[in-house]
Order: structure tokens, then sequence, then C-alpha cells
């Protein structure tokens, strides 16, 4: 079984432009997320996928493998879809470009899904982290999910799920962490599959993969990784590299 990380990275960003090339440490962000997902050693191999020249050029020049994205997309998985379509790899795990300390447990825990999967019954891997505090809960911008009883996700949403009717109901609040692990086939197949209402509503890619009946395996972590979504998290991050 042949897996491959891909880190998509788009040079725009709404809350920080060109994030991505900020300074960290000495090398770019970009770049210490490329070489954090080669040196933990899960991976065949490792390529970065840009919309940008400037960040193609930063990777090569350091050493790394680029691919360089031809066609405008709505989401992370139609960018990495493009991008690995004529290579020949069973799983494609999907690597936050601006999570610069990859954590390797979550990684080897994501990849065991598929290679226990002897039914195939696994399309893609995801993971999740219980969150307690009420006001995690109600942000928008941690999306919660709901699983079965065998850890296949229900629903992700943006809104408080389960709505806490019954607040005695011992239920558990899941925030989704956004690393994705794909069979090839599924995320070729959600490529060619127009967007639909939930997603479009959400603005949530994971739903249509569930829209369209694919079966996404939760797994339960403790760790938080370290995102730069704003120049205070850059600040943060150095903070953390230097400590």
């Amino acid at each position: 079984m042949k897996i491959i990380a891909v880190i998509p990275a788009r040079y725009a960003s709404t809350r920080f432009p060109a994030k991505l090339m900020q300074d960290l440490g000495g090398k770019t962000v970009i770049t210490r997320t490329y070489e954090s997902a080669v040196n933990i050693g899960l991976f065949d191999d490792v390529f970065v996928v840009t919309d940008s020249i400037l960040i193609y050029d930063e990777i090569l020049n350091n050493g790394g493998k680029a691919i360089m994205s031809i066609k405008e997309h709505e989401s992370g998985s139609d960018r990495i879809a493009e991008a690995v379509e004529n290579l020949e790899v069973d799983i494609v795990v999907n690597v936050q470009g601006d999570e610069p300390f990859i954590n390797k447990e979550p990684l080897e825990k994501v990849i065991e899904v598929f290679r226990s999967d002897f039914e195939r019954k696994v399309d893609l891997a995801s993971l999740m982290v219980e969150i307690k505090n009420q006001d995690d809960i109600n942000n928008p911008n941690n999306v919660k999910v709901v699983t079965d009883q065998s850890g296949f996700a229900l629903y992700f949403s943006r809104s408080v799920i389960p709505y806490p009717r019954d607040t005695n109901a011992g239920v558990r609040y899941m925030k989704h962490i956004g690393i994705y692990a794909f069979r090839k086939e599924a995320l070729m197949a959600f490529y060619r599959l127009p967007m639909k209402s939930l997603e479009a509503s959400e603005k949530l890619e994971q739903l249509r993969y569930l829209e369209f009946g694919k079966r996404i395996r939760m797994v339960e972590t403790t760790h938080v990784s370290i995102g730069i979504d704003t120049p205070e998290d850059l600040e943060k991050a150095r903070h953390f590299l230097n400590s």
C-alpha cells in the first residue's frame, strides 16, 4: 500500500494573506511543514500542491517536491485530487500547510484505519477531539462532528450538534480536526461530483462525501495541533519553536 502526504498551500488567505511564506525561526511556515511531514517517516512521498509560484519555488529551492495547481478550486480536496490524478498511490493524506509542528501519533492512527480495513469499508479517515468549554462548543469556527456507534461520521456542522435539549444525556461534543486520509478512488470521485446544498450551506467540503454516500471513519485524539491563522498565531508559533 503506497501512502503519500499532500500539503495544499494557497498563497491567499482571508484572515492572514501570505501566511505560509512568513518567517518561522529562519524558515518559511510552508517549508517547516513540508520538512516535518518528511521527517516523521510515515509517507512514501510528500508533495506540496500550490497555486502560487512563490510557494512552488520555495519548496523546490529547499530540495522539496511541489506540484503547481492549474485550475481554480473550491476546496483543498479538489486541489489535491488534481495533483494526484496521475500518480500511482493508494492512500493520500492531507496535511495542513499552516500546521508546521506535525505530531506523528494522530497521523499513525488515521493510516492504521486503512491498514486494518480488510473489507474496504472506509473511504476516508479523519480526526476529532473532545471539547468541553461552552464557548468552544458554540463557536462556528469549530466544526463539530457526530458519529455512529462504529465511529463513522453521521454529520458535520458549524452549529452545536447534537442540540442539548436534555443537558443530562451525557453527550460528548467532538471537534473535527481537518486532517484527512483518503482512498485515492474516493478522492477522485469527490473531484468529479458536484457541490450540493449541505456543503454549500455549511461551507464544509466533507459534507460532499457524506451526501454521496462515502464513509468517513473518525478517530479520536487528544492532540491539538498549532495552526497559524492569524499574525498572533504566528507569534505563538515562534515562541513555541524557541522554547
